[in-house]
């Protein structure tokens, strides 16, 4: 009897034991069950802000990406602008160099000829007299019966063989005297009678007048001869069709001693045509003549027919040169 009562007493403490523990158990996992939807509800919450902040950065790491790539298009569009500019510049640099020292080699010459010259509209020499029975020194704007009221000034100068070899130094002079009686102008130009610059790098360009360009033009005068047909027309045309303009006064002075192609009446018609007339009949570009007695031209006569033709219908004079010979 009393080992029975013994061991139901202890199996009734053990059981008792046993219980409280799994009921330790199941409390802490109520309570625990308790707070967790509160976690999770919270990180739920931080995450989705977190996500909204990295969208947010990432959306304005993607413009500033957008606007970066469109800088970086545009400098590499002005690197490429301004590579070919210092290429063109560098080509211009190169040109300019090579016509100063070809202007400068031009220009070592002796200028005796300039202590020389006249002012405008002084003493006609004797040739000049002779020959320009129309001169009035009471007209103000002419000498030698020459208008000398433009502003620019165009030689165009047949450069054959024919005056190359038998007046070219004649040339020369009457160069130098017709700029005589042009103290200032604006601009200068020279043609030959195909219509070929003597200056390529003022090709369709006026040359600002300077002593030192006058004296340049006079030297290279001297080496210049390039080919030629004997025909003013191609170079009278061009120097119109170039340099014709409404507001400018300008004169064109016609060297030569041959007139091999074409008819005197064509050649009028289109001058006429280019060479346009004011409200008052007046041709704005005088074209002026001067013969020159080569020797070994073909055709004088023709050439005096035309150049007579052309000044008269241009507000110009023509100018036959006698043989010094």
């Amino acid at each position: 009897m009393r080992k029975r009562r013994n061991m139901e007493t202890f199996n009734l403490s053990f059981l008792d034991v046993v219980c409280c523990g799994f009921g330790a158990v199941i409390l802490l996992l109520v309570i625990t069950k308790i707070y967790e939807p509160i976690s999770i509800q919270e990180s739920k919450v931080n995450m989705e802000e977190l996500v909204i902040e990295l969208e947010r950065e990432l959306n304005e790491l993607k413009g500033e990406s957008t606007v970066l790539n469109q800088e970086m298009i545009d400098l590499e569009e002005q690197i490429s602008e301004n590579s070919e500019r210092k290429n063109k510049l560098s080509g211009d640099i190169s040109s300019l160099e090579a016509e100063f020292n070809s202007s400068q080699s031009m220009a070592e010459v002796s200028d005796g000829v300039l202590n020389n010259l006249l002012a405008a509209k002084q003493e006609l020499t004797e040739e000049m007299q002779r020959l320009l029975v129309d001169y009035d020194p009471l007209d103000d704007i002419t000498v030698g019966g020459i208008p000398v009221d433009s502003e620019y000034v165009i030689f165009v100068i047949d450069t054959s063989g024919s005056m190359q070899n038998g007046a070219w130094s004649t040339v020369i002079e009457k160069v130098s005297e017709t700029l005589l009686v042009y103290p200032e102008i604006r601009g200068i130009q020279v043609l030959n009678d195909r219509g070929d610059y003597m200056f390529s790098s003022y090709a369709g360009k006026w040359i600002p007048d300077s002593k030192e360009i006058r004296r340049t033009i006079t030297q290279t005068l001297r080496f210049w001869a390039p080919g030629s047909d004997s025909n003013p027309a191609p170079g009278i045309t061009q120097a119109i069709n170039t340099f014709y303009s409404s507001d400018k006064k300008i004169s064109i002075y016609v060297f030569g001693d041959d007139f091999m192609q074409g008819s005197v009446e064509a050649v009028c018609r289109t001058v006429a045509r280019i060479n346009k007339a004011d409200r008052f009949g007046n041709r704005l570009v005088r074209i002026h003549g001067v013969g020159f007695p080569s020797g070994g031209s073909a055709r004088p006569a023709e050439f005096a027919h035309l150049m007579r033709k052309l000044s008269e219908q241009n507000g110009g004079t023509f100018v036959a040169l006698p043989n010094s010979s």
